[in-house]
């Protein structure tokens, strides 16, 4: 079976990368439309080696027959254009914050709670999550299962392509300005970013956290037990692409690094490169353009009961996004969720 599939904010780095991975996984799609805003429309993208996208309008596109909507446009574009798609009977699978925290709305990672896809049809629409919720939750879940995890605290190294284009080009123009001693103003960001590490990604709230931090802590307990308490700091730092975590877990029952270090290697979405010794580890700039979450430097806390700590790193654009985008479809498909004629 074939389906018809239309990548929504087809132009942005995230919309390009679900492409991508399309033709990567070799989803089976029988059509793939590409979807932007109308000035926009018209651009071209590739498809593979061979075939290339012409952009449409979203604004005056109509989604009836067609089965997946891919959205990555911006939660203001979301609100609108997503509940029409769904209406349409469309599949939407959104990248953005709209609808995480609807109660009637699945918030899925694969890898971690595929069940939950079994009541998408209440709104036709499924959650993608934050990308640095992502990673985190796909390392977390194996060890949960195994130990109960009673608490988290994180700190995320969180690169610019988190905040799009004009985030990478932020820091592009910063590097080069500051090396021909010119003056460059941050737009994106609330400081410079180019050698340099800014504390704050999206908005303040009441108690001092950041949105960003909101997210980590509110989609970890939607997606994997409201039970854990999560605490978050969320840096955006000089990177252009792969966000790094430094976690540090209490579980409830006793866990060695060796017996955790054993479970990660068997849990699917994770690669474990843990070795004690200069460069056994993984950082951002070697995960980008993989599509596995990366843990290493696993070691025991022994500050509390039961503590590990243990550093992840994952491609933001990839597994924080479009590839989850991707699975997501694939997922439902496997399970016989999504109701197709034979093309």
């Amino acid at each position: 079976m074939a389906y018809r599939v239309a990548v929504v904010g087809a132009t942005g780095a995230v919309g390009r990368e679900i492409i991508k991975t399309l033709v990567e996984r070799n989803f089976p799609a029988s059509d793939v439309i590409a979807l932007a805003s109308g000035r926009s429309a018209g651009a071209e993208i590739s498809f593979g080696d061979k075939k290339v996208l012409t952009v449409r309008n979203l604004d005056t596109f109509d989604f009836t027959g067609t089965d997946f909507g891919l959205f990555s446009p911006g939660a203001s574009v979301s609100a609108i254009h997503a509940p029409r798609a769904a209406a349409a009977g469309c599949v939407v699978i959104d990248n953005t914050s709209q609808f995480r925290m609807d109660a009637d709305v699945p918030l899925v990672v694969p890898e971690v709670n595929p069940q939950d896809l079994r009541w998408f049809a209440k709104r036709n629409i499924i959650a993608n999550p934050n990308c640095s919720t992502i990673q985190m939750v796909v390392a977390l879940k194996p060890l949960h299962d195994e130990f109960k995890i009673k608490r988290v605290v994180v700190s995320t190294y969180q690169s610019v392509s988190g905040a799009g284009k004009e985030g990478m080009d932020e820091l592009f123009n910063h590097t080069k300005s500051s090396f021909v001693y010119e003056q460059s103003p941050p737009q994106q960001f609330t400081k410079e970013i180019a050698f340099n590490c800014i504390p704050h990604i999206d908005k303040f709230m009441d108690d001092g956290s950041t949105k960003e931090e909101w997210k980590m802590t509110m989609e970890t307990k939607k997606i994997l037990d409201p039970a854990i308490a999560v605490h978050a700091t969320c840096v955006r730092v000089p990177v252009f692409i792969g966000h790094g975590e430094a976690v540090n877990v209490e579980f409830e029952n006793p866990v060695t690094a060796g017996e955790a270090r054993a479970i990660l290697r068997d849990a699917p979405g994770v690669e474990v490169v843990d070795v004690r010794e200069d460069g056994g580890y993984v950082t951002p700039l070697e995960c980008a353009g993989e599509d596995a979450v990366f843990v290493s430097r696993i070691r025991k806390d022994p500050t509390v009961q039961h503590g590990l700590s243990f550093w992840c790193v994952s491609d933001n654009l990839r597994k924080g996004a479009a590839l989850n985008a991707v699975q997501i479809a694939e997922t439902m498909i496997a399970m016989n969720l999504l109701v197709k004629k034979a093309a």
